[in-house]
C-alpha cells in the first residue's frame, strides 16, 4: 500500500489585492485605480515549483513584489510560518527577508555596479546576520562553487560578466541568506535560450540540494512546463486556472488558458498547430470589464459571462478553474 505524504503549505495568499491610485486630470473626478492583483487566494507547497503565467499586464510580477512587501498590498493575508506578513513592523519584516528572497528579470540593474561580488555577497550576509564575519569569505568561494562562477570572480564588477554570470551572481546574493522561498521573477527571460536551459538546470539542482520553494513568474510556457510542478495562469488581476504542471498542459479547462498553450511553437514542421487567436486587448485594469473579465475576448462568453463571476472551483482533483463552462467546453 502506498502511503501518500500529505503536502506542508509554506506559505497561504488569501484575498490578496494590489490597487494603485491614477492621477486625476480634475479634483472633481472620483478616485480611480489600477487594480493590478483584485482578490486572489493561493498556497504554495513546501520544496515545490508554482508557477504564474499569463499576458504582460496580468498581475503575475505585482503578486510576487506584494507578497515581499516591496509593494505594500492594498488589502489581505500572505501568512508565512503562521505570520501574517502584512501586519508585520519593518524590524521583523527586515528579519523575515532572510527567509523570502527574490531574482529578478534584470541582472544587470539588480547588481549594483560600484560594488564588487564580494562587497555584494557579504552585504546580505551582514545584514541578515547569516555568518560570522571570519567565515564570510569560505561562504563567498563556497556559494561561487554552488552557482557555478570560480572564487577569483569575487574582486571583480558585474560589468566584467555576461548576463548568465549576472544571473548566477544573483543567484548566489540569494542563496547567502539561507532562504526558504525563492520568488524568480522572470529569472531567465533576460537570457539566450542556451543559458535559460543552464540557469533552469541549477535553479532545479539548487532546489533539491538545499529544500527550496519557488514561486516562478514567467511567460514562457515551454519554461514553465520544464521547471514547475504546479502552474497557476492569471488574467488582468485574477487567477483563471490552477493545477498540477501536467493536468494544466494535457486537459486546460479555461478557454484562456487553451488560447496561451495553443501559442507554444511545435519544433516539427510536420506536425500542424492550430493556434487560437483571441480578439481583441487586454481590457484596462482601470476599468475592467463585469463579470468574467475574460469575456470581452472569450469565443464562448454568453449574457451569464458579462454579468456573473465565475468563482473559481474544483473541477478534477487539484484542479481548479475560474469559468461558468468549463465542464461542457471539457466535453
Amino acid at each position: 500500500m502506498q502511503i501518500i505524504e500529505e503536502k506542508k503549505v509554506l506559505l497561504e495568499v488569501s484575498n490578496l489585492k494590489q490597487y494603485f491610485s491614477v492621477k486625476k486630470d480634475s479634483i472633481f473626478q472620483p478616485k480611480a485605480y489600477v487594480k493590478a492583483v483584485d482578490d486572489i487566494s493561493f498556497v504554495v507547497n513546501e520544496g515545490e515549483t508554482l508557477s504564474i503565467v499569463g499576458e504582460s499586464g496580468c498581475g503575475k510580477s505585482t503578486t510576487g513584489r506584494a507578497i515581499l512587501r516591496l509593494d505594500e498590498p492594498t488589502d489581505g493575508k500572505v501568512l508565512y510560518a503562521g505570520k501574517n506578513i502584512v501586519d508585520l513592523t519593518k524590524q521583523e519584516m527586515r528579519e523575515l527577508r532572510g527567509d523570502l528572497q527574490v531574482i529578478f528579470q534584470d541582472p544587470f540593474a539588480s547588481l549594483n555596479p560600484r560594488q564588487t561580488v564580494k562587497q555584494i555577497l557579504r552585504e546580505a550576509m551582514t545584514i541578515q546576520k547569516s555568518v560570522e564575519k571570519q567565515l564570510q569569505h569560505d561562504r563567498m568561494i563556497e556559494l561561487l562553487n554552488l552557482v557555478g562562477l570560480p572564487g577569483e570572480a569575487l574582486n571583480r564588477y558585474p560589468h566584467e560578466f555576461s548576463g548568465g554570470q549576472r544571473q548566477r551572481i544573483g543567484i548566489a546574493r540569494a542563496l547567502a541568506v539561507d532562504p526558504k522561498l525563492i520568488i524568480c521573477d522572470e529569472a531567465v527571460s533576460a537570457l539566450d535560450v542556451s543559458i535559460q536551459a543552464q540557469i533552469l538546470n541549477l535553479l532545479k539542482k539548487l532546489q533539491k540540494q538545499f529544500k527550496l520553494t519557488y514561486l516562478f513568474i514567467s511567460h514562457d510556457l515551454s519554461v514553465v512546463r520544464y521547471i514547475s510542478d504546479r502552474v497557476m495562469v492569471m488574467y488582468l488581476g485574477k487567477i483563471v486556472e490552477i493545477s498540477d504542471k501536467k493536468d494544466l498542459f494535457e486537459v486546460p479547462l479555461h478557454p484562456y488558458t487553451k488560447a496561451l498553450l495553443s501559442s507554444i511553437p511545435v519544433p516539427n514542421p510536420a506536425v500542424k498547430n492550430e493556434r487560437i487567436l483571441l480578439k481583441g486587448d487586454v481590457p484596462s485594469p482601470i476599468n475592467p470589464p463585469s463579470g468574467c473579465r475574460f469575456h470581452t475576448r472569450c469565443p464562448f462568453a454568453t449574457d451569464r459571462c458579462k454579468s456573473e463571476e465565475p468563482a473559481l472551483r474544483e473541477l478534477r482533483s487539484n484542479h481548479f478553474v475560474s469559468c461558468h463552462y468549463a465542464e461542457e467546453l471539457l466535453g
